[in-house]
């Protein structure tokens, strides 16, 4: 079975609330609620279960133009961000430029 690809798209976003933008765009979908702007927010988001993927599914989440963002939001951001998607065993996580 072929996991979900998810795509974060790095040249969306310029600062950590317009992250938060995109992530919700690409993690939920159909929601009546608004979701959380934080990081333990971002990291429920990851576990799925709301309208993209099912709770722990399988899922590869790609981060395009990642330099781009690293570069907008700061290396000790990113390297939070990075630690957080990684720490679930559920998603196998890659970076494109």
């Amino acid at each position: 079975m072929n996991k979900h690809t998810i795509t974060i798209h790095g040249d969306k976003f310029s600062d950590l609330e317009t992250f938060y933008d995109e992530i919700d765009n690409v993690l939920t979908k159909d929601l009546n609620w608004q979701t959380g702007h934080n990081l333990n927010a971002f990291n429920d988001l990851l576990r799925g279960g709301f309208g993209v993927y099912e709770y722990e599914e399988p899922i590869k989440l790609v981060w395009a133009n990642f330099s781009h963002s690293t570069k907008t939001l700061g290396q000790e951001l990113i390297d939070t961000l990075v630690e957080i998607i990684t720490d679930h065993d559920h998603i196998e996580f890659t970076t494109v430029d």
